[in-house]
Order: structure tokens, then sequence, then C-alpha cells
């Protein structure tokens, strides 16, 4: 669909919140000359295949390949791991590396007349700041996507990436400073503009801003690793309990500043303090393992797990809040080695 000329806040549009209805999900399939995980592609596919089986139980999967070939063996792939391939749609949609959530399209509604209609926004993406190029193909894939629903296309001139950004769906956005401030995303663009910007094209009105990101993330603080929304008034934030950790303080100035955040409204957050999984590292590096990074579908929330201790803690703190949600625990360390989890590589796409 051709590039709408007003901003869609103008025309009624909002970005809702990862619990509304989702028709399904998103993902791109990671290649296997990909950079996302050196010599450690072949764990990866597995825990692909284990999220998907159990989302195609409540909503539709889709997934962007490479080519017919690639379409061919990771549906081979998903069947051996007892995936009911009815509910997935493949796409020919082609990108370099998998992390759907940044360079995938970000969904809007509105009702308008009494009915429900949908547009898609299509930021600027460039790698987190220009580090992994090229990515001219993963940057098209909204609007591969906007075409093949046949969805209004929005194009503001700004790069942001999903991860980058948190909403309750009632007004109020969560992002932060290290991220949306770094001179690699917007050189060109202040503060205040880049939050004219988030009212314009994504309908919220209460901008809220948390500082640094956790030890060892590449994207340069994403708030997916953070804090999230469970519901309008609720957040959940992770904090480390070793003052000796390299996260202890950035996490505590975090809570500090998110205790003194309002709502749209005006009113204070309800705030629950989610553990971290201490240390993961591969190959002497660390990773930037958070159970932050979950994501919400319907009937479900899948977090990703780290053989730690606080595994089964964090888990059974998030069934507690999802009471209308079976909360699963997968184990991701071999995904964090993208430097990424299930959140990085979903994308929800509103019913």
């Amino acid at each position: 669909m051709k590039s709408q000329s007003l901003p869609p806040a103008q025309l009624g549009y909002r970005m809702p919140a990862e619990w509304e209805r989702h028709a399904g999900s998103w993902f791109t399939w990671p290649r296997p000359e990909g950079i996302s995980f050196p010599d450690k592609y072949d764990t990866v596919p597995p825990i692909y295949a284990e999220l998907i089986r159990h989302l195609a139980e409540v909503e539709e999967v889709n997934i962007n390949v490479w080519s017919a070939e690639m379409e061919a063996w990771v549906g081979e792939s998903l069947r051996s791991h007892a995936v009911p391939l009815d509910r997935v749609r493949f796409h020919r949609f082609p990108a370099y590396e998998p992390w759907c959530r940044d360079h995938g399209p970000i969904f809007l509604v509105r009702e308008i007349g009494g009915r429900h209609e949908r547009a898609i926004v299509d930021w600027g993406y460039n790698a987190w700041g220009g580090k992994y190029p090229p990515f001219d193909l993963d940057d098209a894939v909204p609007q591969r996507v906007a075409e093949l629903r046949r969805l209004p296309l929005f194009s503001p001139a700004m790069v942001l990436e999903g991860g980058s950004i948190e909403v309750n769906g009632s007004g109020t956005l969560l992002t932060t400073e290290a991220c949306l401030l770094n001179p690699n995303r917007n050189p060109n663009l202040s503060k205040a503009q880049i939050e004219q910007f988030l009212r314009d094209y994504l309908g919220v009105t209460n901008i809220l801003w948390l500082n640094e990101g956790i030890v060892g993330d590449d994207t340069d603080g994403h708030i997916d690793d953070l804090t999230r929304f469970i519901n309008s008034t609720t957040l959940v934030a992770v904090v480390e309990d070793d003052p000796a950790d390299a996260n202890y303080h950035i996490l505590q100035d975090n809570l500090e500043r998110l205790r003194t955040f309002r709502d749209q409204d005006g009113n204070p957050f309800r705030i629950l303090e989610l553990p971290m999984p201490g240390v993961v590292e591969h190959a002497g590096q660390r990773l930037p393992a958070s159970y932050a990074n979950f994501y919400i579908a319907n009937e479900l929330v899948l977090v990703p797990t780290y053989r730690h201790a606080n595994d089964a803690r964090a888990v059974a703190l998030l069934q507690n809040e999802f009471a209308d949600r079976r909360v699963i625990g997968i184990d991701s360390t071999e995904l964090i080695w993208g430097l990424g989890s299930f959140h990085c590589i979903s994308q929800q796409e509103p019913a």
C-alpha cells in the first residue's frame, strides 16, 4: 500500500498493547549463513520450533523465509518437532538476520464508524546503529507485509526498532535514553523531535524515559530487556540481587526512575520486581540474558529461561499476574548467544 501523508495519530490510530487480541505472530527464520549465531546455528532451530509449537495452538504463525528452498526445510524441521503446519504461513520476505521485533512491522489499530481497521508503521531500520550491515532487506520487511495485508503504510523519517519501545495501549510509552537518543540512530533529531514522532506515529501521549540497558546488550539499551507492561497500570522491572554484579546499579537507577513515573492519567504505576538470571556467558562473552524478554500471545506467555535457580521464580511471578494465560518457561540459553531472546525474534499482529 502507498505511504500515507497524514500521521496515523491524526487519523485515530494507536499502537495496541501486546496482550490485546492477536491475529497472529511474525518471525523471521534465521539463516545458517547469517551472523547471529556463530558456530552454534544448529542449536537454535529447535528453540524456534518449540516456541512456534506452543503459539500455533492459540494463533496463526507467520514466518519470513529467504527462499523456496528454505521454506521446504524449515517446514520439515517444524514438522519433525510436532508443529501443526496448518497454523503456519510462510512468506518469502528475505532478511539477513532473524530479529523480527526490530525489523518487522509495527501494527496500529483504530475504531472508526463502527469498523476495526489496521495499519502499519514502517520505521527506518539500520541494524542498531549500522553495527551489522547489510540490512536493506530487513528494512523492507514492513513494506512487504503491508502489501500482503493490503494495509495503509506510514513511513516516518526516523530510525526505530520495535524492541526499543513498550506501550500500555492507553497512551503511555516507555523507552530508554541510551537507545533512542543515541546518535547512531537519528543524529539530526532532538529529544523533543523524537517524542513528536512517537506521538504522531504510535498514538501515545505520555512518554517515559529510562536510562541505560543491561550489560552485553548490543542494541544500546532496548526496553524489552528491562521493563515491560503486563497490563495498563502494572510494570515488571528486572532487578539484580547481587550488588557486585555489573547490572546492579544500572537496574537500581531504572527502578528509582520507575517509581517517579506516572501514567497518561497522572497515576503511579504498580511495579513488580522480576529477578535476573545472574551472569550468562558464552566463550567468555557476557550475554544480555533477561526474563523481561518474554512474549505475550493469545492465552500464553512464553518466558526465556537460562538454567538458573531464578528461572522458576520468574515464571511463577509472571503466572501469578497472568491469570488468564498459561505462562511457559522455555530454555533460551542457546538463543541468547545471538544477543536476543523470545521478544526480540517475535512481532505481534493485532486482530
